[in-house]
């Protein structure tokens, strides 16, 4: 008896079904979402190829030095090719973006807009991700033609009822609750407050109805103080539980990297560990308000 011929899924059913991924993608690690399912419908078939249906490999990232997954082996530019296999599409996804946002060769890419496609596609091709030259044409051609542009104005935006913007809002005095660390407690106030030490550096942690003023006042300095030590704004907000430094931050720290977490933004970083934000923004050639990536390593001296 025949077998009946095996499923397969139009472009159109591919990018609702992975449209959502690549937004969400785009949103934690700035790859367009257009680039994204443009790849993911070129190197895949839209899903249908053998690769991203018996590995779930919808972007052809082979195995490469350093992968310690599951591998999936085919002929491809040569004979019996390694190829990495993930459990779902979903991990093939964010494995592409991964591999795009910690290879340096692509590192250029992300002083792109976010919306010039145009671009990306040819930078892919620059960066070496194929060996097709008419790679950049075949991407830019996918995208135009289902208008898959609409989905980078998605960039910092909610999306079908949720938003995995990371730093969507003003974060610029946030604290995040998800650092545990242990400081040195250097002295106690009269007034009970407990002062502690990073990098050499003395800081308190703001309470509840604390405000830059009597703060400043407490401790016998200036309110603009407060400002430049902490490297805010006047029209900053103090949060319950902030870091609070009492004097000037460090230029560097005894440690060499910093991995970025998921919605970290320098000014975090430089909190964290006690170093200048100036300095910080200066050691790894960004701004001061550079929008990082998940996994990125942020230099914290020279």
């Amino acid at each position: 008896m025949a077998q009946p011929p095996e499923e397969k899924i139009s472009r159109k059913e591919y990018i609702d079904r992975y449209k959502e991924i690549a937004i969400r993608e785009m949103n934690t690690y700035n790859i367009p979402a257009s680039i994204t399912l443009a790849q993911g419908i070129l190197e895949s078939g839209h899903g249908n190829s053998r690769l991203a249906k018996i590995a779930h490999n919808h972007f052809g990232i082979k195995c490469h030095k350093g992968w310690s997954g599951e591998t999936f082996f085919m002929d491809d530019d040569t004979k019996n090719e390694c190829f990495r296999k993930y459990n779902n599409p979903e991990t093939s996804y964010k494995d592409h973006s991964k591999f795009l946002s910690t290879r340096d060769r692509y590192a250029f890419l992300f002083d792109l807009k976010i919306t010039d496609y145009k671009g990306w596609a040819k930078g892919l091709k620059k960066a070496g991700y194929a060996t097709n030259p008419k790679y950049p044409h075949l991407l830019i051609k996918i995208i135009e033609e289902h208008k898959l542009y609409e989905f980078d104005k998605f960039y910092g935006k909610k999306y079908s009822g949720y938003t995995n913007d990371p730093n969507e809002g003003d974060n610029s005095t946030r604290w995040n609750p998800s650092v545990q660390k242990e400081y040195i407690e250097v002295a106690n106030t009269l007034n009970d407050r407990r002062v502690f030490l990073n990098n050499g550096v003395k800081f308190i942690f703001a309470g509840k109805g604390d405000t830059f003023y009597k703060i400043a006042k407490e401790f016998n300095i200036y309110k603009y103080q407060i400002y430049k030590n902490n490297d805010l704004k006047r029209k900053d907000k103090l949060v319950e539980g902030q870091m609070i430094y009492l004097e000037a931050k460090k230029s560097k720290s005894k440690q060499s990297y910093h991995t970025v977490r998921p919605g970290e933004t320098l000014l975090d970083i430089s909190q964290e560990y006690g170093i200048k934000l100036k300095k910080l923004a200066k050691y790894n050639n960004l701004k001061k308000d550079a929008r990082l990536f998940p996994d990125q390593r942020i230099k914290l001296n020279k």
